[in-house]
């Protein structure tokens, strides 16, 4: 059996990888676009200036639910008429919503790369945020939830990654 034959009959490789080069410009590109929950809670726990501010971009009832400490809530649909006065142009934005099931997080990155913001997505939203035992504030004061597993290394502090 050729290996144009093994290729065929494979689903992950009817379309071959990309080149070095074209993956190594795609991934580059990729960590431009997003940020990893864990990456951002351990820039905000380190203390001082982490150099960008957390926007929640979901409503209010969501954000009362539950919310990333010191984020910035912002709705989407109210990014146009309230940024400038929320935000300063010269901080990079770490926008997030719900999870990766909901593309809120990337609406209102778009909203506000339209506006001249330096913006990243946070990659699994409040939610990884949540499962990954980091802590979070609802309406009634501050939460904390044990690490799930299948996202957080059980014991560890780093997984690796």
């Amino acid at each position: 059996m050729t290996s144009q034959s093994v290729t065929a009959a494979n689903a992950v490789l009817r379309v071959p990888p990309a080149s070095p080069a074209a993956a190594a410009a795609y991934f580059a590109a990729s960590l431009a676009f997003h940020a990893d929950v864990s990456d951002v809670a351990a820039a905000l726990e380190a203390g001082g200036d982490p150099g960008f501010v957390v926007l929640d971009s979901r409503s209010t009832e969501s954000w009362d639910q539950g919310h990333v400490p010191g984020a910035v809530h912002l709705p989407t649909a109210l990014i146009a008429e309230q940024a400038a006065r929320l935000l300063d142009p010269g901080v990079p934005v770490i926008t997030y919503c719900w999870g990766p099931g909901c593309n809120g997080a990337t609406r209102a990155a778009l909203a506000l790369a339209e506006l001249g913001y330096r913006v990243k997505e946070m990659l699994g939203g409040f939610e990884y945020w949540v499962r990954e035992g980091f802590a979070f504030e609802t309406w009634e004061g501050p939460e904390r939830r044990t690490a799930d597993p299948l996202t957080a290394p059980a014991g560890g502090e780093d997984c690796g990654c």
